[in-house]
C-alpha cells in the first residue's frame, strides 16, 4: 500500500506542489509589501507564519493528487492564487486596505467606479486578460490529458487526508502557542503580520458574530431589565425637555483635519468653517472602524448603534447579514415618533448594495445621483457635494413629518490625482513625501475646502429654518494616502472629527458644550440623549450603560441576539419590518411638449442623466438638456402615443428605480419653439 501511494507520479506532484506553493507565497508577499527587503524581513521575523502560509497553498494544490485532469486542476488552483496576488497589488496601489474575500461580493458595486481609478485602456486590458484567462481554462479543461488508467483516485485520497491531518495538527499547535490568531482587530496589520494567504482565508471563513457562551433567554431578559432600570435613573438626572427636531447626519467622504499632519505645510486652513464650529458647538473625535476605505462600516455603526468589531475580519454587514435580515436602527427608533427617514447620496443607488440594505434599516426614501441633476464633478470624477444642499432642503420642505436625513457625501473620495496641482488656491508642501504625494495632498486640501463651504452654505440656510433642526457632521474615515499614526497629532489613523450643531441653541458654548471623543456606534444615542428621545432599546442601552462594567460584552450579546439569535431582547419592542424604499423624493413628470426643427422637447420636472424615454413601452433615443427638458426625434412619437420617463440605475439600465406617470401625446397641443430657446425650462 505504501509503495502504491508513494509512487513516482505522486512523488513528482509532491515536489512540484512544494516548489509552487513556496514560489506563490513569495509572489503574494511581494505584491503585498512591494519590497524584497520587506519580504525577507517577514520570512526572517515570522518564519513559522511564512511556512504556514506555504502549507495552506500546498494543501490547496493537493487537489491535483485526486484530479483526473491534473494540468487543469494545477493551473486553476495556482492561477487563482496568482490572480489574488495581482489584484491585491493593484488594490493596494489605490487604497490602504488589502484585497479580501469580502471584496469578491462587492464586484457589482465596484464595476461602475472603475473609471475613477483606472484609464480606459487599463480597464479594456483587464477585461481582455480576464476573458483570455477564462477561455484558456475552458480549453485546458476540454483538451488537457486525462490521467492514465493506472491512476487510483481512491488511494490518493488517503494521501490527501494525511496532508490535511498534518495541516490540522500544525494549525492546532500554532493557535495553541499564540503564533496564529483567529481574527484580526486591524485588517492592514493582520495581512502584514500573518501573510496574504492566511489573511485572505480568514476573511473568507470568519464571518458573522460568534455566539457568546452565556447567551440564553434568561441572560437577555435579565440584561433588558437591568438596562431599563438603569435608564430610569438616567432620565431622572436628565433635566432636558423632550424635543423632536429634524435630525440630519452628514457623513463626509474621507474627511479629516489635514492640519493635524505634522510634516505638512499648508498655505491656508482648508476647513476654517469646520474649525469654527468645533469651537462653538459640541464636538470631538469619532473613533471609526476603518482606514482609507470601507465607508459602509462607519455608516453601519452610526445608523445601527452596533459595533463592527464583533463581526468577522474585514466583513461588511451590508454585504452579509443585512442582505436579508432587518436590523434595528435610528430610523426604526424615530419611526415610533412619526419621523420620516430619508437617505441622500450623490452617487448611485446600488453602490455597496445600499438599494437593498436601506430597506432593512427602515428608511423610507433613498435619493441618489440617478434622481439628481449633477452640475459638476471633480477631477477624480466624483459629484461635488454642493448638490446635497438643495436635496436636503427639498426633503425638509417636501415631507410633512419630522425628518431623519442621513446624508452620504462622495466628493472627498479617492483615487487622488498625482499630476500637477500648482493652479489650486491651497498649496501643500512638506518633507518626507514625493512630489506626486504632495500633489495628492494639494488636491485633497482643495476638495475638503469645497466640502467645508458646502457645510457653511447648508447651515446658513438651516439657521433660519422655521423648524428645530440638528446637524451632525463627521468624516467616515481618513483618506487612503501615505499616513502613519506617528505623522498625526492625535496618534491614530482611526479618528475623524465631528460636531453637533442645532438652530435652537442647545449645543452652543453658552449651553455647556458636551465635547466627547466616542466610538461611531454611540454617536446617534448621544445626539438623541441631548433632546431626551428614549425610543429604541439600543438607544436606551447606550445612554444607560456607557462607561459601565462589561459594556462591550453586553453590547455583543445584544447584537448577537438581534441579528443571529432569537431576538429575546426585542420581544417587547415594536416589530421591525423592511420598509418600502422610495427612490427619488419628487415625482418625475412630463408637463408638456414643444417642437423645434425636427425634434420634440419634452418639458417637465426631475429629469437627470438617468432619465430614459419610453414611447408605447419601447425605449427611444433621447437626450437630457436640463432638469426640465428632454429632446427626442419628432419621428419617434405620433398622435396618441403614450410617453413615460424611467429613472434607471446607473449600474444596470434594466432596473427602473422610479418613473413618471404616463403622458398621452396629442399633436394638436404642441407649440413651436425657436431654436435659441432650446434647453430652457
Amino acid at each position: 500500500m505504501q509503495h502504491k501511494i508513494w509512487n513516482p507520479s505522486n512523488r513528482k506532484v509532491f515536489c512540484i506542489n512544494s516548489i509552487t506553493a513556496f514560489a506563490l507565497n513569495l509572489f503574494l508577499e511581494f505584491t503585498q509589501r512591494k519590497s524584497v527587503a520587506e519580504v525577507w524581513h517577514f520570512i526572517n521575523e515570522r518564519t513559522f507564519v511564512f511556512l504556514y502560509n506555504v502549507l495552506i497553498l500546498f494543501v490547496i494544490l493537493s487537489v491535483v493528487f485526486v484530479a483526473k485532469k491534473k494540468m487543469f486542476a494545477y493551473t486553476a488552483a495556482a492561477g487563482g492564487w496568482f490572480l489574488i496576488g495581482v489584484v491585491n497589488g493593484v488594490v493596494l496601489s489605490n487604497r490602504k486596505t488589502p484585497f479580501t474575500a469580502v471584496d469578491l461580493t462587492l464586484a457589482k458595486s465596484i464595476l461602475p467606479i472603475l473609471r475613477s481609478y483606472f484609464e480606459m485602456w487599463q480597464i479594456v486590458a483587464l477585461i481582455l486578460l480576464l476573458i483570455a484567462a477564462v477561455v484558456g481554462l475552458v480549453c485546458l479543461y476540454l483538451y488537457s490529458p486525462v490521467a492514465r488508467k493506472t491512476f487510483d483516485a481512491k488511494t490518493n485520497w488517503i494521501l490527501v487526508t494525511v496532508f490535511c491531518l498534518c495541516f490540522g495538527a500544525v494549525t492546532y499547535v500554532g493557535v495553541g502557542k499564540g503564533m496564529l490568531i483567529r481574527n484580526f482587530d486591524n485588517l492592514i496589520a493582520g495581512y502584514k503580520d500573518y501573510g496574504v494567504v492566511y489573511g485572505f482565508c480568514v476573511t473568507a471563513f470568519d464571518t458573522g458574530i460568534d455566539r457568546p457562551l452565556n447567551y440564553s433567554r434568561e441572560t437577555m431578559e435579565s440584561l433588558r431589565k437591568k438596562t431599563e432600570k438603569k435608564y430610569q435613573k438616567v432620565v431622572q438626572k436628565n433635566e432636558n425637555e423632550t424635543r423632536t427636531p429634524n435630525i440630519i447626519f452628514i457623513q463626509l467622504e474621507s474627511f479629516f483635519d489635514l492640519t493635524t499632519v505634522k510634516s505638512l505645510n499648508i498655505s491656508e486652513d482648508p476647513i476654517p468653517y469646520f474649525h469654527s464650529l468645533q469651537k462653538e458647538y459640541t464636538s470631538g473625535q469619532l473613533k471609526v472602524p476603518v482606514y482609507g476605505a470601507g465607508t459602509i462600516n462607519t455608516e453601519f455603526e452610526v445608523i445601527s448603534g452596533m459595533s463592527t468589531d464583533f463581526f468577522g475580519t474585514g466583513e461588511y454587514p451590508y454585504r452579509s447579514i443585512l442582505q436579508n435580515h432587518v436590523c434595528d436602527s435610528i430610523s426604526y427608533w424615530l419611526k415610533e415618533l412619526s419621523y420620516k427617514g430619508s437617505v441622500i447620496h450623490n452617487n448611485n443607488a446600488s453602490f455597496y448594495d445600499r438599494d437593498i440594505v436601506f430597506s432593512n434599516l427602515g428608511f423610507d426614501n433613498f435619493i441618489t445621483s440617478e434622481n439628481m441633476y449633477i452640475f459638476g464633478r471633480n477631477e477624480a470624477g466624483w459629484a461635488r457635494d454642493t448638490v446635497l444642499t438643495g436635496q436636503i432642503m427639498d426633503t425638509l420642505s417636501t415631507t410633512k413629518e419630522k425628518d431623519l436625513i442621513y446624508t452620504i457625501s462622495v466628493q472627498g473620495h479617492g483615487d487622488y490625482p498625482t499630476g500637477d496641482q500648482s493652479d489650486e488656491p491651497i498649496q501643500v508642501t512638506g518633507e518626507g513625501f514625493s512630489q506626486s504625494e504632495l500633489n495628492q495632498f494639494t488636491y485633497y486640501a482643495n476638495q475638503i475646502r469645497e466640502m467645508d463651504e458646502f457645510l457653511n452654505n447648508l447651515l446658513e440656510k438651516l439657521a433660519d429654518y422655521p423648524e428645530d433642526t440638528m446637524v451632525i457632521a463627521y468624516g467616515d474615515h481618513l483618506p487612503g494616502m501615505n499616513l502613519d499614526k506617528e505623522m498625526l497629532e492625535g496618534g491614530s489613523k482611526y479618528e475623524t472629527p465631528y460636531f453637533v450643531w442645532d438652530n435652537f441653541g442647545y449645543n452652543k458654548t453658552n449651553k455647556e458644550k458636551e465635547d466627547e471623543n466616542l466610538p461611531a456606534w454611540r454617536l446617534a444615542s448621544k445626539v438623541l440623549g441631548q433632546v431626551n428621545i428614549k425610543n429604541g432599546f439600543l438607544n436606551r442601552f447606550h445612554q444607560a450603560m456607557k462607561g459601565t462594567k462589561k459594556y462591550r460584552e453586553k453590547l455583543k450579546l445584544v447584537q448577537y441576539d438581534m441579528l443571529y439569535g432569537s431576538e429575546f431582547i426585542m420581544k417587547s419592542e415594536e416589530e421591525r419590518k423592511p420598509s418600502s424604499l422610495n427612490f427619488g423624493l419628487k415625482q418625475v413628470k412630463i408637463t408638456g411638449v414643444k417642437s423645434v426643427n425636427k425634434s420634440y422637447l419634452l418639458q417637465g420636472e426631475g429629469f437627470t442623466a438617468s432619465s430614459r424615454v419610453r414611447v408605447n413601452g419601447i425605449e427611444t433615443v433621447s437626450r437630457v438638456l436640463s432638469p426640465g427638458v428632454i429632446k427626442i426625434s419628432a419621428g419617434a412619437i405620433k398622435d396618441g402615443a403614450v410617453i413615460e420617463i424611467r429613472q434607471v440605475s446607473e449600474t444596470n439600465e434594466k432596473i427602473t428605480l422610479n418613473h413618471s406617470e404616463e403622458y398621452v401625446f396629442q399633436e394638436s397641443t404642441v407649440t413651436p419653439l425657436y431654436r435659441q430657446e432650446e434647453g430652457g425650462e
